[in-house]
């Protein structure tokens, strides 16, 4: 298997930023909130231009790395959410690059576009969850939106997984995945799991108690652990 470890964190950093922006966009949250994000993707795009110089170069990518941690922590505390967008759009110019410099398809660019909304879309759930422990009087209208961003955009990275030459080549074996097939039903078991975890997040949210934003949050953080196996796993065996 192979992993595109520098698209990968620039994706993660994109998206994560993008719905950072979607977040925002009602000035109903502290400055707190943005500051936690904004220093995470920053670092984590940073780490991305970092593992591509080092693994596998791509000019056009390490720059858009670099511009998207740039803003994002020289943003740190701003609360105008509109630099925000020009870092996401910086991001997705280098994720194309990305995509053109190594011969991919136009099946590879809807993976890795869709990807990096849903990974960012599915990380910044588990951080809004996390921040209502912070900031307990927000309105849930934060974490609903976010929930049912996650549940737009999950059908679509699934179907992007399994547009040809994809994972149902690894189900019926067509392709080899080095582990007699395992790792094809690894991730059919994560895809299906993630629509029903944020679906059973969203029920939560619909309880008028406190705990019920507890329980969301609780489900998110193993949303996250099987969103990312939908996406990682599926790209890394795809890319073999």
């Amino acid at each position: 298997m192979r992993l595109d470890a520098a698209t990968f964190l620039l994706q993660w950093s994109t998206g994560g930023l993008a719905f950072l922006w979607f977040t925002l966009r009602g000035n109903e949250i502290s400055a707190g909130y943005s500051k936690l994000l904004r220093g995470t993707y920053g670092v984590l795009a940073l780490l991305g231009v970092v593992a591509g110089f080092y693994f596998d170069r791509v000019i056009i990518r390490e720059i858009a790395g670099l511009v998207v941690a740039g803003i994002a922590l020289a943003t740190f505390a701003k609360r105008d959410s509109r630099s925000d967008l020009v870092a996401v759009s910086c991001g997705a110019i280098g994720l194309i690059g990305s995509v053109v410099a190594n011969g991919g398809s136009l099946v590879d660019l809807l993976r890795v576009i869709i990807g990096a909304a849903f990974l960012g879309a599915v990380t910044d759930l588990m951080l809004l969850g996390h921040w209502y422990l912070v900031q307990p009087g927000m309105t849930r209208k934060l974490l609903n939106d976010l929930t049912n961003a996650v549940l737009f955009i999950w059908p679509l990275e699934v179907v992007a997984m399994i547009l040809p030459t994809g994972m149902i080549s690894v189900l019926n074996k067509t392709i080899d995945d080095g582990w007699n097939g395992i790792l094809g039903y690894f991730w059919l078991g994560c895809a299906v799991l993630t629509g029903l975890l944020v679906s059973f997040t969203r029920a939560a949210l619909k309880e008028r108690s406190y705990s019920a934003v507890m329980a969301a949050t609780g489900l998110s953080y193993l949303a996250i652990l099987t969103a990312f196996g939908t996406d990682l796993v599926a790209r890394a065996v795809l890319a073999a």
